[in-house]
């Protein structure tokens, strides 16, 4: 059986997370947080076993920017895309801090699903 890819998801939205994790669990594994601290514990003790990161960017405790920054500084070969409803200025420091992708919500889970499948394949390649 072809190994799945496992993807971490960290965004203080509740329904957020739940909707991602119902979408992308269809065709990965995947691990969610509600915050960026429990995302970045999550993170750390699946060391090197996470393929890819979709962290919202503006949350409690540790913002996005600073999990992109901290994941992307340790490991960054790591694909992170990072998700915002806070326009342009959240997404240029997003962009800032290394992440691969900065997408606008709401979006179409059909484009973030082609989205995190690129990155996916750019990362096996």
């Amino acid at each position: 059986m072809e190994k799945k890819f496992r993807l971490l998801v960290i965004d203080d939205s509740r329904e957020t997370v739940a909707g991602l994790h119902s979408f992308l669990s269809q065709q990965y594994e995947v691990l969610t947080a509600y915050n960026g601290l429990d995302g970045l514990k999550l993170f750390e003790q699946n060391e090197g076993t996470i393929d890819l990161v979709i962290t919202d960017l503006v949350m409690p405790e540790i913002s996005g920017v600073g999990v992109i920054s901290i994941i992307k500084k340790k490991y960054p070969t790591t694909p992170v895309i990072a998700i915002t409803g806070w326009g342009e200025q959240p997404g240029a420091l997003a962009t800032e801090a290394e992440a691969d992708m900065v997408i606008d919500k709401p979006f179409e889970l059909a484009d973030l699903d082609r989205h995190v499948a690129a990155l996916l394949s750019k990362k096996a390649g």
